[in-house]
This record gives C-alpha cells, structure tokens and sequence, in this order.
C-alpha cells in the first residue's frame, strides 16, 4: 500500500489541492502488526524508511495537501497525516503513538510532532503511547480544524482560489522555517519575495 501511495503522489504535481482521506472506519490504523512481528534487524530499517519516502513525497509536492481524518489516527498514519500542510479531524477521531508498547520507538516523520505540538505534548504521545481525541488534537496544535465535509470542502476552495506558484514558494518557505536558523529563513524569504515580483513582470 505504501508503494502504491508513493506512486500516486507522483502523479500530483498538476492539482492545486490535494486531500488525503481514508476509507472505512479509519483513517489509518499505522502499520500490520503481523507485518511488524515479522521484521528483524536486516529488514526493519527499509520497513520504516518506506514509510519516511510517502512522508517525503507529500512534504515535496509543490501544493497544499489536506489531511481529512477520521476514526483512528495511529502511528504511521499519524506520521503520514504530521507530513501533509493542514489537517481537518472529524468528531471522534482519535489519535495514538503506541509504538513503545509494542517495544520499538516512535520514528521518521514522528520526528515532526514536536514542530506541530511542542516537545511535551509529543513526547506525552510518544512515551506513554495513549491516544487522545480530536478536542484535545485540536488543543495541542495537531490538527488545525474539526469538522467535515463541509468544513473540507470549504478550506480546500479557499486554497484553491490562491495564487499557485505563491502557494508553492510558501509551501517551501514554511519547510525551510522548521529547520533553519532564523537568520537563513528571513534571507530566504526576502529572496522568495523578490523572486514573486519578478514574476510578475
């Protein structure tokens, strides 16, 4: 399944807006757990880092991309759901790290938790492994909004209507914010901001 995400994310560049939904009673419930039984020290790290390339994958397509969730948002698919631009949870969802009780750590895109809800509300997902609502999503920074279709509908119009190559220089600006030094984001963005003028012309 991961491998076919990949390949349609590539098939995406052309859209404005990209919402990622799931079917059924979830969201993403994370990762088989057979599947995750059946791993050892040769095969675990290619395991995750399939996980990491979907992650990368959203984080790279030069729009926004819309997490719309519901049900269980759980490891890997909180993971793949921190890597897309904004998220929209329905009443009911309920979000869970649970990986140290199955004796393995949180990994790859967890790593942006902190970014989204600050370093003691990821690590209270991460260490304890229990599950929160989307109330409390909403409260800590995880998701940006709850709601449903309407509310979805209504925030992919208003991103729709923008500028796309604006869109595109913002997405990358905001990415570059979670990583550098102010001083490289603010050069960056001045860069950004002329390069926007140019292309008006």
């Amino acid at each position: 399944m991961l491998e076919a995400l990949l390949q349609a994310i590539r098939q995406l560049e052309q859209a404005r807006v990209v919402v990622l939904a799931g079917q059924g009673k979830a969201f993403c419930g994370g990762a088989d757990v057979n599947e995750l039984k059946s791993l050892d020290a040769t095969n675990a790290g290619r395991f995750v880092e399939r996980i990491h390339e979907v992650c990368a994958a959203f984080r790279a397509l030069p729009i926004p991309v819309v997490a719309h969730l519901h049900g269980a948002v759980i490891g890997a698919g909180l993971e793949i759901a921190a890597a897309c631009d904004l998220r929209i949870a329905e009443e009911g969802t309920r979000f869970s790290m649970p990986e140290v009780r199955l004796g393995i750590p949180s990994v790859v895109e967890a790593a942006l938790l902190p970014r989204l809800m600050g370093q003691g509300r990821a690590a209270w997902l991460v260490l304890t492994g229990d599950a929160i609502d989307a109330r409390r999503a909403y409260e800590w920074g995880l998701v940006e909004e709850i709601g449903g279709r309407a509310e979805l509908e209504a925030l992919v119009a208003r991103l729709a209507v923008n500028d796309g190559p604006a869109l595109k220089m913002q997405k990358q600006l905001l990415q570059l914010w979670e990583e550098a030094p102010l001083s490289q984001s603010i050069a960056a963005s001045v860069e950004q901001f002329a390069a926007a003028y140019a292309r008006k012309k």
